[in-house]
């Protein structure tokens, strides 16, 4: 039988469809059913409302979520709501990162659980009678505007003082009480009474609040939060972490937004699975942000060259613009690595899983191929949005190993295809960097090792090979790509950037050089190079570690910057890091303006971040002095630790610094570091001779000079504060008083002799 024909649409053409956007509910809608409907709990139940299905989930989902970024709805666990309005007047907090033509700030005071703060513009001009500037806080009248959705503006009514920074100290129980030892050096210990504890107990990690009381004013403290205490945790890294305000804990929102990220496809990607990238990494790393791969170059224009790619995690597919995630980042600027635990920039979802490049595991990269001449220079690059899949994890020492002929059963197979065609690229890598001539100033770095109580188990010197500086070589080689690449595209970047040492430094180190003999050129006009061939000279004179000291104080600090002016250390024209987006905001922002320039996605870098790279480059480098500090500051409160129990001890250590009020010293076995007050060092008047790094007898002529090998004895040792104190039992270098230094008049300060058990100063 037939089957009869369908019945044909007389209903006429069908209408076109309408665009997303005009299918979409407004933000004003959206606000207006929150507030009206009872039954809408959550998401789902928003988008039943405004019949929410197919293509338009993902943007709805979007402005969801940008709503919740601005702060004008929250989400507790799955529920929404309206966030709470700023009342009229309140007292707000403008960032040290505010562009002062477009000031914006944020409330001072506002609970976590209403979600992200809002953001509220602070209108300024030629009228206003209160101009306030980045840093500073406001007590301010608040306008929500007359939408649905609050566009909040601030008019300035006065500029407040900030709050001191809260005292952080370590609570000690004693015979009358309670006291506070403070973490700053500085400042002086505190009783607590017993009412004022606030339920903190011996040991505790305490925030305070300082009332005076009595007559006399006599300061006291009143704990006002218990952080934790660091030794039962294992981790005296707390101290340094409130001392300086690191941010270390995710908020919910930047934690939701994690958990939600998929893994990436190969849209818009090219697909480089079967490319044999491999990483190479310290042993214990979590995450992989970057891999590698060499093979001679097949061109037989460039006979003996090589095509050298280097593969990093693509972060900024994932940390966009505007989120709560890119604003986490951006606020904590960089990761901070302690002994006891690193205080991650992104989720471990991020940073550990979706971004870590693992063995055999798709993962989205940005990446470049450099193709190099025989000689190991650059001939040209060129860079690449891709999924890859690593080959292999390798640690340094397992790829050495390989190298020098111990292979183990994962390094055998990739020994000749993949290690060997590395070494050798690297090799020709050499060439390129020897005839560059950078710093060559290899300072060894001590590694720290914990128990599992959080307690120092050894200290150690790892091992420098030459996988080490086959990774850096590569990274260096990507970081110039990335900087030459944006500069051709005329984009804006963040460039890393070291400038030469200042005239004042470099008169200095001549100075101090002209001591020991060493020539030196007159020019203020130097190159790395130059200082180079000073430490040439200082190893052969056997004296390279007061050299290096020196040489290193001379150096400015490197930094970020939107403007280039070189990197002096590297001896490179242009430099920008792209190779760590995982633990640096610098890297991510480099990656966004690769994406722009090279039109590789639509999650570039945004024309509003482009405007902003001067302040983003001032706050970053703040940040990343702050964890060199936190990091420097938690070593020294743990080898403070470490040596507690033995005082009386003797050790040799060496000048690694000189003032007028004492030395430095740090001991060879730990990299300790502590000090010995002028006061204590001998039989005699010391004077500082600046230009000779020396602390010199007035009488005597005995003399102390950076870097010189000494014997002491540990005195006292204070863990909170990191401190060590040393008495001195070796006998300076004889020599001349400084000449043309006129004598005190009056008696002289005479100290006791040196002996065994330590130096003290005599009674006249």
């Amino acid at each position: 039988m037939a089957k009869s024909p369908k019945p044909k649409n007389t209903s006429g053409p069908k209408r076109p469809r309408l665009p997303v956007a005009e299918r979409l509910p407004s933000r004003e809608q959206l606000l207006e059913a929150l507030a009206q409907e009872d039954n809408i709990k959550g998401k789902r139940d928003l988008a039943k409302v405004f019949g929410i299905r197919g293509d338009l989930r993902r943007p709805f989902k979007a402005m969801l979520a940008e709503l919740e970024g601005e702060g004008v709805i929250t989400r507790t666990r799955k529920a929404l709501r309206r966030t709470a309005a700023l009342p009229h007047v309140t007292v707000l907090d403008i960032p040290g990162d505010a562009d002062p033509e477009d000031l914006h700030a944020f409330p001072a005071q506002w609970n976590p659980e209403e979600g992200e703060m809002p953001r509220v513009r602070v209108l300024v001009d030629s009228r206003s009678r209160v101009v306030p500037a980045p840093g500073d806080r406001i007590l301010a009248r608040i306008d929500a505007g007359e939408d649905a959705v609050p566009d909040y503006t601030a008019k300035p009514m006065k500029v407040l003082d900030k709050p001191r920074r809260a005292h952080i100290g370590i609570v000690r129980m004693d015979e009358e009480g309670a006291r506070l030892i403070p973490v700053d050096r500085k400042q002086k210990e505190m009783r607590i009474a017993m009412g004022d504890l606030g339920g903190a107990g011996d040991g505790d990690l305490v925030e305070v609040e300082v009332k005076f009381s009595g007559r006399l004013m006599i300061p006291r403290a009143r704990v006002t939060k218990v952080v934790g205490n660091p030794n039962s945790e294992g981790a005296v890294s707390l101290i340094a972490i409130h001392n300086l305000e690191i941010p270390h804990v995710f908020p919910q929102s930047v934690i939701r937004e994690a958990e939600e990220a998929k893994e990436a496809t190969l849209k818009g990607r090219e697909d480089w699975r079967d490319l044999p990238l491999i990483t190479i990494d310290p042993a214990d790393a979590k995450d992989h942000d970057d891999a590698v791969h060499a093979a001679p170059d097949d061109d037989e224009k460039n006979q003996g060259g090589y095509i050298v790619t280097v593969a990093i995690a693509d972060v900024a597919a994932y940390v966009r613009p505007g989120t709560a995630l890119d604003r986490e980042a951006y606020l904590r600027g960089n990761s901070v690595y302690f002994p006891d635990r690193v205080v991650p920039m992104l989720p471990e979802r991020i940073s550990n899983e979706l971004c870590s490049l693992k063995e055999g595991v798709p993962r989205a990269a940005l990446a470049v191929r450099m193709v190099l001449g025989a000689d190991g220079r650059k001939k040209s690059h060129s860079f690449h949005r891709i999924l890859m899949r690593s080959a292999a994890k390798l640690s340094y020492q397992q790829a050495q190993a390989a190298i020098d002929g111990n292979p183990d059963d994962q390094t055998g197979p990739l020994l000749d295809a993949i290690l060997r065609p590395l070494w050798d690229a690297y090799e020709a890598m050499t060439k390129a960097r020897d005839q560059r001539g950078p710093l060559d100033l290899d300072l060894p770095e001590r590694k720290i090792l914990l128990d599992e109580k959080g307690m120092v188990r050894d200290i150690h010197v790892p091992e420098r090979l030459e996988a080490h500086r086959l990774i850096e070589e590569m990274m260096i080689a990507a970081n110039v790509a990335a900087a030459e690449t944006l500069e051709q595209k005329r984009s804006e970047l963040l460039y890393r950037v070291h400038d030469e040492p200042s005239s004042e430094k470099l008169q200095a180190l001549r100075d101090f050089l002209g001591s020991l003999d060493i020539a030196v050129k007159k020019s203020d006009s130097v190159r790395a190079s130059d200082f180079n061939g000073i430490l040439a000279q200082a190893r052969k004179a056997n004296n390279i570690e007061q050299v290096s000291e020196m040489v290193l104080r001379s150096q400015a600090q490197a930094e970020y910057a939107a403007e280039n002016y070189g990197h002096f250390g590297l001896n490179l024209d242009r430099y920008a890091h792209f190779t760590s987006p995982i633990r640096r905001y610098a890297d991510l922002i480099v990656h966004r303006a690769l994406v722009r320039a090279l039109g590789l996605g639509d999650d570039g870098l945004s024309d509003s971040e482009a405007a902003k790279l001067p302040g983003i480059a001032q706050h970053i480098s703040a940040t990343e002095r702050r964890a060199m500090l936190a990091e420097r500051e938690t070593s020294d409160r743990l080898l403070a630790q470490f040596l507690a129990e033995r005082i009386g001890a003797r050790f040799m250590g060496r000048v690694s610094g000189i003032t007028r009020s004492g030395l430095f010293i740090r001991l060879l076995e730990t990299g300790a570091d502590g000090f010995i007050p002028a006061s204590t060092l001998g039989q005699d008047y010391y004077r500082f001779v600046e230009e000779r790094q020396a602390m010199i007898g007035e009488r005597t002529g005995e003399t102390f000079t950076l870097g010189d090998r000494v014997e002491v004895r540990l005195l006292e040792a204070a863990p909170v504060a990191g401190a060590l104190r040393f008495g001195l039992l070796s006998e300076g270098k004889r020599g001349n008083p400084p000449s043309g230094k006129r004598l005190r008049k009056g008696p002289s300060r005479s100290f006791g002799p040196r002996t065994s058990k330590g130096s003290g100063r005599r009674k006249r």
